[in-house]
């Protein structure tokens, strides 16, 4: 079982899990770097509970999901459709002002997630925005049917450094919203600067 066919499974659990979650002062510092009613992909909108919030901030949400029942469970709570693509299969390029990447790049090993990077990068405009969070710590395979890379500083820099088209806004940790308070989340705001011709 991979880690969409977990997220097929379990959706309506892992629904009722997360959709209460607040993500709002992520959100606010990443639409503060954003231009007004800007283009943003919700990548990996598992409930939809960052779609709606920020459509509520004034931004104009691609959400997109690669679990088919998460999928149709976000397009119940946003009210909107949903895309149903894995990161992996999207082409998407020069399209978003913005990508939203929560808690989905861990979902990636080392050897994947600069693959995935890549692409996320190719569909932001140039001075578009990226956020993404990645979970503090050691795990490197399978636990409880989903996979899970977690980061060191030295292997979130090794990502960000393989890229010459960023600049990176900030990093800071939090705690997880959830039950347990040890777990720690690295979040990051990048910028894609335009390469010169």
């Amino acid at each position: 079982m991979d880690s969409i066919d977990y997220y097929d499974r379990y959706a309506v659990p892992y629904y009722e899990e997360t959709v209460e979650f607040g993500m709002e002062e992520q959100i606010k510092r990443f639409v503060e770097l954003l231009p007004e009613s800007a283009d943003v992909l919700d990548l990996g909108c598992g409930s939809g509970r960052d779609t709606v919030c920020l459509e509520e901030e004034g931004c104009v949400v691609t959400a997109m999901d690669g679990s088919e029942k998460m999928c149709e469970l976000a397009s119940i709570h946003t009210g909107k459709e949903v895309l149903h693509l894995r990161a992996e299969d999207m082409e998407f390029e020069d399209v978003f002002h913005g990508i939203w990447a929560c808690a989905i790049l861990g979902h990636f090993s080392p050897d994947r997630v600069k693959d995935i990077m890549a692409k996320i990068l190719r569909a932001l405009k140039d001075d578009g925005i990226l956020y993404f969070s990645v979970q503090k710590g050691d795990r490197n395979g399978n636990y409880n049917g989903r996979y899970f890379y977690d980061y060191d500083r030295e292997a979130l820099n090794d990502l960000l450094d393989s890229f010459s088209n960023i600049k990176v806004l900030d990093i800071w940790k939090t705690s997880d919203v959830r039950t347990d308070k040890s777990n720690r989340w690295f979040n990051v705001l990048l910028r894609k600067e335009k390469q010169d011709e």
